[in-house]
């Protein structure tokens, strides 16, 4: 980083502030003109004062450092090591002349893999909803990265352990098999199966932002166990959409997801559609026993209280209850519209949804329920 006017100075510090809000570092105001402040006095030509000066205004807990050190080695062209002191300058030297042929094409192969993996960092914590058109191409490439694990219960068939409850039948076949001499015990544990998981997206106008991507992710949790993940879109009706997420490739299957559901950026019955949910699958025990989870802002247009019954039921029903709402990583948010009051006392779980590392955290919170 070279010595520069003050005002070429501050306006790289605010669009290095600016890189991090959209990283997902809640950076308000208030902090990017501390920051401004703290570089005035340390001085915008050392690195590593602009390190420290951006690391104690601009992160708001320990949860913002490793995005905070992914954004300033990305933004700053990887000029030195966050963390550690930048290298000091290094005497001039001759260079050897290059062999012919050679173009140091390795050197420069391995600075544009560095480089991707930080923009790919920098990505994946974008708000989804920020992104423009070549963004959200290469985000959807991302979608690849994710490993989603199903929750495991307990199955009611038995396999063979070393220990647990005596397997009486083994051990006496074993025993027949040496003309009745003792041997040794058998043992059995009930084998553990995957629970399944249910995913109700919103597909409604203010949710269109973001229903490609949740689409995509659930496609890729179909893809872990299609006969343990069902899929349904909810806007102004209930359409079930997972066969069409069955089919491998992810462009082929969100067509026909798209094909099938009607009520794409329409309004918003939640409730009216988890009832439909509950008397149609739910009673019928899909969502007996299962993980379901909703993605929506909770924007609900039509009766809030009939909302909170159909949770309620929900409840009773599932295993555990996850409300993923993309606004619930946003600085200053609060859950205070009718439909996210009226749904929040029946959820297990009130995670965020606006980018592809708060997915990642999703699919853990899935994965340990």
């Amino acid at each position: 980083m070279s010595a520069a006017p003050a005002f070429e100075a501050d306006r790289v510090m605010v669009g290095f502030a600016t890189a991090l809000r959209h990283a997902g570092v809640p950076v308000t105001s208030d902090r990017t003109q501390t920051f401004l402040g703290a570089v005035a006095q340390v001085g915008a030509d050392d690195p590593q004062a602009v390190y420290w000066a951006g690391r104690a205004t601009l992160c708001a807990g320990p949860d913002d450092l490793r995005r905070y050190d992914a954004v300033f080695s990305a933004f700053f062209a990887g000029s030195w090591r966050p963390g550690g002191p930048p290298s000091a300058p290094s005497a001039p030297r001759q260079a050897p002349l290059e062999e012919p042929g050679d173009t140091g094409a390795g050197a420069q192969e391995d600075a544009t893999v560095a480089a991707m993996a930080s923009r790919a960092e920098v990505l994946r914590h974008r708000d989804i909803a920020d992104l423009d058109a070549a963004e959200r191409a290469s985000l959807a490439r991302l979608f690849a990265t994710l490993r989603p694990q199903l929750p495991r219960r307990r199955g009611t068939r038995h396999r063979p352990a070393p220990r647990g409850p005596i397997d009486a039948r083994r051990t006496m076949r074993d025993a027949l098999r040496r003309a009745g001499e003792p041997g040794p015990i058998r043992h059995r544990r009930r084998a553990p199966r995957p629970r399944r998981v249910v995913l109700v997206v919103d597909v409604s106008g203010s949710m269109s932002p973001y229903a490609d991507s949740l689409l995509r992710l659930a496609h890729v949790l179909v893809q872990v166990e299609p006969r343990s993940v069902e899929v349904f879109t909810i806007g102004t009706r209930l359409t079930r959409v997972t066969r069409a997420l069955r089919q491998r490739d992810p462009a082929t299957a969100l067509r026909l997801a798209g094909e099938t559901v009607p009520d794409w950026s329409g309004g918003t019955r939640l409730g009216e559609s988890l009832k439909a949910f509950c008397d149609r699958w739910g009673q019928r025990g899909l969502a007996r026993g299962a993980v379901v989870v909703v993605c929506s802002d909770g924007w609900e247009r039509g009766d809030c209280t009939l909302l909170g019954q159909q949770m309620r039921r929900l409840a009773r029903l599932a295993h555990r209850v996850v409300w993923m709402n993309p606004h619930r990583g946003k600085v200053g948010y609060e859950p205070v519209q009718a439909g996210m009051a009226a749904a929040l006392p029946y959820v297990d779980d009130f995670v965020a949804g606006h980018s592809l590392a708060t997915f990642a955290t999703l699919i853990e919170v899935v994965a340990d329920a």
